[in-house]
């Protein structure tokens, strides 16, 4: 298969050649009636297994399409294993944070709550199906999960501590982030972003105590916590995570 595939869609099933696919009643929607695909068009997929695959739409319906996969045309790749942890913000500012974490390669997503939250639930398969989305759009091979949210203190401790954990200080007490990382160990890495109005102090001083915990500050500016998550993420991918892909 030759055609360039200008659309990627994230399936559950393995990919390998020459299978075929039922795709589920919104992808044949999407296919159909949004992107206007007919049969014999080439779309790409990817599973977060087996890398990405052309496959060529098959047959068009109604509520049910099914494509069959020719050729691989990108391998499964390591990618950083990152994770974010962040404070539930509201409903237009979480999709945000969702999508913008996955296009930055946040490996898994977990929100926590902490004593300034003041959003109490969280609509977890319309996060997910951001973070999809997201990855479709952005190349990605992988999709991050959006975990079940749970106590700041609850988590710090069930963490393992060979995972090292990047706290967003807003109090400007914290060395630059650039600075901080400077002689900071590869590895798994999180980073850590507080809710809007910050940390609690009690909090602050918990954190900073725990010694995979590394306090760094993001500049002299206050930071909406949407912003904060995606300048901690780029430098952090840069300073500490993956290294630049080219297209094919």
């Amino acid at each position: 298969m030759t055609d360039k595939a200008e659309t990627r869609l994230f399936v559950e099933q393995d990919l390998a050649a020459g299978q075929s696919l039922v795709l589920s009643e919104d992808h044949a929607h999407f296919l159909k009636n949004v992107l206007r695909l007919k049969e014999g068009d080439v779309v790409a997929f990817f599973n977060g297994r087996d890398g990405e695959w052309y496959g060529r739409v098959e047959a068009m319906g109604k509520r049910q399409a099914t494509a069959v996969i020719d050729t691989q045309s990108r391998q499964q790749e390591a990618e950083a294993d990152i994770w974010l942890v962040f404070a539930p913000i509201k409903r237009a500012r979480i999709d945000f944070l969702i999508e913008k974490a996955t296009e930055l390669g946040a490996s898994s997503l977990l929100p926590v709550m902490t004593r300034r939250t003041n959003v109490e639930r969280m609509n977890l398969d319309r996060l997910q199906a951001h973070a999809v989305e997201a990855a479709e759009q952005s190349e990605r091979l992988t999709v991050p999960l959006v975990h079940e949210p749970q106590s700041l203190d609850a988590l710090m401790a069930s963490w393992d501590s060979s995972r090292n954990l990047m706290l967003c200080d807003e109090t400007g007490t914290a060395p630059p982030i650039a600075e901080a990382l400077a002689d900071a160990a590869s590895g798994a890495w999180a980073t850590l972003i507080g809710p809007e109005g910050g940390f609690a102090e009690d909090e602050l001083d918990g954190l900073r105590k725990l010694p995979f915990v590394r306090p760094v500050s993001l500049g002299p500016r206050i930071l909406r916590a949407d912003t904060a998550a995606i300048v901690a993420l780029a430098v952090l991918q840069a300073l500490r995570g993956e290294g630049p892909r080219r297209r094919s």
